[in-house]
C-alpha cells in the first residue's frame, strides 16, 4: 500500500512548478511529464484500487484495476458515484467519514463491502485517502486507495465462530472451566461452575478473590500463594483443594489448573483454567495409605515368613514361616522340610533360576506356590538374599500370596465391571464429537472442524486403553473369542505398519522377507499382536530412526522378529514383561507410561495361535521380540 511518504514524492512536483522561461521551462514540462509517468506506473503497478479526488472530494482519476473492479469510466466518475458500488449498508457511514475528512482535511480510512461490476459480488475494502497539500498547506489533491481485506474479514468471523465453538466446548466438558484477565480477574465462568458454586458472573467479577468463600479453609493460604506465584511470573498453576458445593454445603477434592494464553509478542493476555473433581482418586489414595500402614503393621507383627536355605535343605525358620507352610520344629530338625519337594512341579524351574541367579547378585524376587505339609497350596511371594558373609547360605522372606491373589480377581472383576460401564458413554461422546465436527466441515468451518478432531485423538487412546482392559478381563474369565480363519500374514503386516507409520511419521518401519504362506487365526487378533510391537519399539527407542520387522518362514512356521535400538530392556525385567499390569522402568527407574497390559494380551494371543513369543534385549542398545506361529502352505 502507497504510504504518505510516497503519495508526496509523486505529487507535489506536479503541484510545485516555478514560473520559468525557455530551456528551463522545458525541463521543468519534462520533469512535470516525468513524474506524471511516473504516479501513472506505479498507480497501475500497485495491487491496490487507486483513485485521486480534488479538494472538493470530486475524482478526477482512478486506476484501470479500479476501472476493471467497478466497470466505470473514469470520465463517467462524479463526487458520491461510487457510493453506488458500496453495499447498502455501508453507505451512509462512508458518505460521513468522507464529509468530514473534506471538512477537516483529516485522513480518511472506511471499511466497506465494494462491488464488483461484473459479477456483483461484494467483497471486504480497507479505503484510506490522504490529503495532498502545496507549500502553503492548502489541500490540492486527494490520493486514495481501496485495499482487499476480504480474507482478514473472514478470518475474523472464523474466529468469532471458533470462540463459539470453544464456549460451547466449555460448556459441555465435564470439568469447572473459567478464564481470567492478566491481573487474575474473572472473565468467564461455564455453567457446571455456577451451578456448583450457586455464584452468578457479577458476583465472581466484582472481587478477583471471592472465590476463595468456596475453598475449605486449611487450603485457602495455599490456593492464593499458588496463584499469585502464577500471575507474578507467568508459570502454570496447579494446586488440589477443596471445594464448597454451594447447594448442600459439602466439600469435594479437586485439581484445579490453569495455563497463560500468550499474544504473538510473548505478554500473558488471559488464564485459561479447570477444576476437575479428583473426589474419588483421593479416596483411593486414601485407601492405598491405610492399607500401606497395615503392611508395616503386618510385617513389625512377624508377619513375614523367614526361612535359611543351605542348598536345597531349610535349616532355620522363623514361627510364621512353619505355621503357614504347617510344619513343626520337629520337622525342620529332622530335615523334612527340602525347598524342591515342597515347590509344585510348575514352579520348579524358576526357583531353579532364582537360585542359579543368587549366586551372582545379592537378592532376588519372584512367585511361586508351596505345597504345605497337608497337600494344600500356598501361594507366595519370596524374596531371596545372600549375605555376604556366608554366600553358601540364602535367606527367603515368605510372604502369604493368597490375599493379593484374591485382590487380583476382584480386580479383574471390578475392570470387566467398569469396562462396560466406561465404553458407552465413551461412545456416545465420540459419536458426538464426530457429528458435530461433520457439520462444522458441512458449514465451511474448517478451523473449528480441525480444532474438534485433535479432541478424537485422546479419546480413541481412551477407548483403546478400555478395549484392553476388557480383553484382559475376557481372558482372566477364559471368554474371549477368536475366529478361525485364513490369515494372509503378508498383506496383515503391510497394513499394519502403514497404518502406525501414518500416526509416527519420525520412525521408518523396514520390513524384510515375506511368507507367502498363511496361517490359520484371528486376523484382527493377530493385527493387535504386531500393533503392539512395533508401536512399543517406536515408544522405547525415541532417539531412533528405524524400527525392523523380519520374517524368516520355515516349512511348518513363521518367526517374525521386531526389532528397536532404543533404551533396552533389564535383564531382571525380561522374565515379568508379559505379566498383567507390569510396566518397564528406564535406568532412572521410572516406570514408562501405559497401564502394563499390552504384552501380556500379547503373549495371551500368541500362547492362543500355538505360537511363542520371546525377547532379546541389551540395555542401551534396544530390544527384539521373536514371534513363531505355525504356518498353513497353499495347496
Amino acid at each position: 500500500m502507497l504510504n504518505e511518504k510516497q503519495t508526496e514524492h509523486l505529487t507535489l512536483p506536479l503541484l510545485k512548478a516555478p514560473i520559468m522561461h525557455g530551456d528551463e521551462q522545458k525541463r521543468a514540462e519534462q520533469q512535470l511529464k516525468a513524474s506524471e509517468e511516473n504516479f501513472r506506473v506505479l498507480a497501475e503497478t500497485v495491487p491496490q484500487l487507486v483513485w485521486t479526488a480534488q479538494p472538493d472530494g470530486l475524482h478526477e482519476y482512478t486506476n484501470q484495476r479500479w476501472r476493471d473492479y467497478t466497470g466505470f469510466a473514469p470520465e463517467r466518475v462524479q463526487r458520491w458515484d461510487h457510493l453506488q458500488f458500496l453495499h447498502p449498508d455501508d453507505r451512509a457511514r462512508n458518505q460521513a467519514l468522507w464529509r468530514h475528512a473534506l471538512d477537516t482535511g483529516e485522513m480518511f480510512e472506511c471499511e466497506g463491502r465494494l462491488r464488483n461490476g461484473q459479477t456483483g459480488v461484494y467483497r471486504w475494502v480497507l479505503t484510506r485517502a490522504m490529503p495532498v497539500r502545496d507549500d502553503t498547506g492548502q489541500i490540492v489533491k486527494w490520493f486514495g486507495t481501496c485495499t482487499d481485506i476480504e480474507k482478514q474479514k473472514r478470518a475474523e468471523q472464523q474466529l468469532k465462530e471458533s470462540r463459539e465453538s470453544l464456549r460451547v466446548l466449555a460448556e459441555t466438558v465435564p470439568q469447572q472451566v473459567w478464564v481470567t484477565r492478566s491481573d487474575g480477574q474473572h472473565d468467564y465462568m461455564n455453567q457446571r461452575w455456577r451451578d456448583y458454586t450457586g455464584l452468578t458472573h457479577e458476583h465472581i467479577q466484582s472481587d478477583r478473590w471471592a472465590h476463595l468463600q468456596f475453598i475449605h479453609p486449611d487450603d485457602r493460604a495455599g490456593n492464593q500463594a499458588l496463584w499469585q506465584h502464577a500471575l507474578d511470573t507467568g508459570t502454570m498453576y496447579e494446586h488440589e483443594e477443596r471445594l464448597r458445593n454451594g447447594q448442600n454445603g459439602e466439600y469435594r477434592w479437586f485439581l484445579t489448573r490453569a495455563m497463560p494464553m500468550r499474544d504473538e509478542g510473548g505478554q500473558i493476555v488471559k488464564w485459561f483454567g479447570t477444576s476437575t473433581d479428583i473426589e474419588d482418586q483421593k479416596r483411593a489414595e486414601e485407601a492405598l495409605r491405610q492399607s500401606q500402614e497395615r503392611a508395616s503393621v503386618l510385617m513389625n507383627s512377624s508377619m513375614i515368613g523367614i526361612s535359611v536355605i543351605e542348598g536345597e535343605q531349610i535349616v532355620d525358620a522363623n514361627d510364621t514361616f512353619l505355621r503357614m507352610t504347617g510344619y513343626t520344629r520337629e520337622d525342620l530338625r529332622a530335615g523334612r522340610m527340602n525347598v524342591m519337594r515342597m515347590t509344585l512341579p510348575e514352579h520348579l524351574a524358576c526357583t531353579r533360576q532364582a537360585h542359579q541367579e543368587l549366586t551372582t547378585q545379592q537378592s532376588v524376587t519372584y512367585e511361586k506356590e508351596y505345597v504345605c505339609k497337608d497337600g494344600s497350596r500356598l501361594p507366595v511371594l519370596v524374596c531371596g538374599v545372600v549375605l555376604k558373609q556366608h554366600p553358601l547360605q540364602a535367606i527367603s522372606f515368605v510372604l502369604d500370596n493368597s490375599a493379593r491373589k484374591e485382590l487380583e480377581q476382584r480386580k479383574d472383576d471390578f475392570i470387566s465391571m467398569a469396562n462396560h460401564e466406561l465404553k458407552t458413554p465413551l461412545t456416545a461422546v465420540k459419536l458426538q464429537i464426530q457429528l458435530v465436527r461433520k457439520r462444522l466441515e458441512k458449514h465451511s468451518q474448517p478451523e473449528a472442524a480441525t480444532a474438534l478432531a485433535r479432541v478424537e485423538g485422546p479419546i480413541k487412546q481412551l477407548e483403546r486403553l478400555i478395549t484392553e482392559l476388557l480383553d484382559v478381563s475376557r481372558m482372566q474369565a477364559g471368554s474371549l473369542e477368536y475366529r478361525r480363519e485364513r490369515v494372509d500374514l503378508d498383506e496383515l503386516l503391510r497394513e499394519v505398519t502403514a497404518t502406525i507409520h501414518h500416526l509416527h511419521p519420525s520412525h521408518t518401519i523396514l520390513v524384510c522377507g515375506s511368507v507367502r504362506a498363511s496361517l490359520v487365526g484371528d486376523r484382527d487378533r493377530l493385527g493387535q499382536v504386531f500393533t503392539n510391537l512395533i508401536s512399543n519399539a517406536i515408544k522405547y527407542s525415541p532417539d531412533a530412526e528405524a524400527v525392523e520387522v523380519d520374517l524368516s518362514p520355515s516349512e511348518d512356521a513363521v518367526t517374525v522378529h521386531v526389532r528397536d535400538h532404543g533404551l533396552g530392556i533389564p535383564r531382571e525385567q525380561r522374565d515379568k514383561i508379559f505379566e498383567r499390569f507390569y510396566r518397564v522402568t528406564d535406568l532412572r527407574q521410572r516406570a514408562i507410561p501405559g497401564l502394563g497390559m499390552g504384552l501380556y494380551i500379547v503373549a495371551e494371543i500368541v500362547k492362543h495361535h500355538e505360537g511363542t513369543i520371546t525377547v532379546d534385549s541389551t540395555v542401551g542398545k534396544g530390544s527384539t521380540f521373536t514371534v513363531t506361529l505355525p504356518l498353513i502352505h497353499k495347496p
